[in-house]
């Protein structure tokens, strides 16, 4: 049995669409008959999925909210006691949208066929990642898929927190910078030309301040949108630059040497790994599998790289924390917490600490950003403007000047 999703019409010509679980798409049509409409379409949630994935499409993604949101109501049903496909069968019925409706549901038609849960998961990897995956695969192994789906919750919440932060923290020096240039833009091109050419038809000569102000106007009104094309080619050839994995890699590694952007970068990528690490082998994932794991959430491929060779390391017989600290891309506190756990034996809870002790330290970066870059931007917006506006109204000072000439 699987999951269909559906369009039919109604005997008034309407269109309607579902989701029915059945055998084939012909028990699905004639499922459809009973109920009197009208099939259009039949199509198997699984198939349908994949053929989303490989092509492109204006669907709206899962997002890490509906996924966590999921994670905590199936892991709630499970613990009670309910059979897996009851509870699946449940949480499909308690979403509001439609699409993870679907995918649920094709979920819950694996699991019906006698596969396990992970099994089923592996059928939609866009929306469950393949650390989702190998950590439920790890809870049925280990027989404790609720405690694991309980981690996988927390988890996916936390991560969507922290990028929430990030969001957050870059979203009002963006929107300021923005609005400053769509500001700053808009007096050259458009009052400056008006104010200024009053003085224009005097044969005076103008103050320097307000002769660079008129060319800096003129030029912009005659070359801005050719600037706005070069803007947008340059951005165009930086983005298939980066897909070069070469490229991208020399840029990830001019980012670490930034002062404050390196820092943010190292920090928000170690907190993603102690952060999946530690779930992984508090999963009961054998640890070589957890690192790899861990290393693919690592965005910053040279950090990704040293996760890699560390893992090299570790299968011959190294320590980790001595394995990470190779690199020098981690910082200190977290390598000393790995080999603090590993020595004590208490790696999973070292880990934690060390995911937390990163993500404490992002959220004082964050903040001290939002308040330092948010003054700064004001301040310069604040200078420039009235630096124009000091330019327009220098030849008006000087006005008795102007007419005696």
């Amino acid at each position: 049995m699987g999951a269909f999703e559906y369009t039919a019409l109604d005997s008034a010509g309407k269109e309607r669409t579902g989701i029915l679980e059945g055998d084939t798409p012909r028990h699905i049509r004639q499922l459809l008959r009973e109920r009197q409409l009208l099939p259009v379409s039949v199509s198997e949630v699984a198939q349908k999925e994949a053929s989303r994935q490989r092509s492109f499409s204006f669907a709206r993604r899962v997002s890490p909210a509906d996924l966590s949101l999921f994670t905590r109501q199936l892991a709630t049903l499970v613990r009670a006691g309910l059979p897996l496909e009851e509870s699946l069968l449940a949480v499909s019925q308690q979403t509001e949208k439609p699409r993870m409706q679907s995918i649920i549901l094709g979920v819950r038609a694996k699991v019906m066929e006698g596969h396990t849960l992970a099994d089923g998961l592996t059928e939609f990897p866009r929306v469950f990642p393949e650390i989702y995956r190998a950590t439920v695969s790890a809870g049925e192994q280990a027989g404790h898929l609720d405690h694991v789906l309980e981690r996988l919750a927390t988890y996916t919440e936390s991560r969507e927190e922290i990028r929430q932060k990030i969001l957050a923290a870059l979203l009002y020096p963006i929107v300021l910078t923005v609005m400053c240039f769509v500001i700053v833009s808009a007096l050259l091109v458009f009052v400056v030309p008006k104010v200024v050419s009053v003085f224009e038809a005097s044969k005076a000569q103008l103050p320097l301040m307000t002769r660079i102000l008129i060319g800096t106007s003129g030029f912009l009104r005659v070359y801005g949108i050719y600037l706005v094309i070069l803007a947008i080619v340059a951005l165009v050839l930086l983005q298939r630059w980066l897909r070069d994995p070469d490229a991208r890699r020399r840029f990830h590694r001019f980012q670490l040497r930034l002062p404050l952007a390196g820092k943010l970068v190292r920090g928000f990528n170690t907190a993603r790994f102690t952060r999946t690490f530690s779930i992984l082998s508090a999963s009961s994932v054998p640890v070589l599998e957890a690192m790899r794991i861990a290393g693919e959430v690592v965005t910053n491929l040279p950090m990704r790289d040293a996760v890699l060779e560390a893992a090299a390391r570790v299968r011959e017989g190294a320590a980790i924390g001595r394995s990470l600290s190779a690199s020098k891309l981690f910082p200190p506190m977290t390598v000393h917490l790995i080999s603090s756990g590993e020595s004590s034996g208490e790696l999973d809870s070292m880990l934690e600490q060390a995911a937390v002790s990163q993500e404490r330290e992002l959220d004082g970066i964050l903040a001290a950003m939002m308040g330092l870059l948010g003054p700064l931007l004001i301040v310069f917006m604040g200078l420039f403007v009235m630096g124009i506006v000091f330019a327009m109204l220098l030849p008006i000072f000087k006005l008795n000047d102007l007419i005696g000439q």
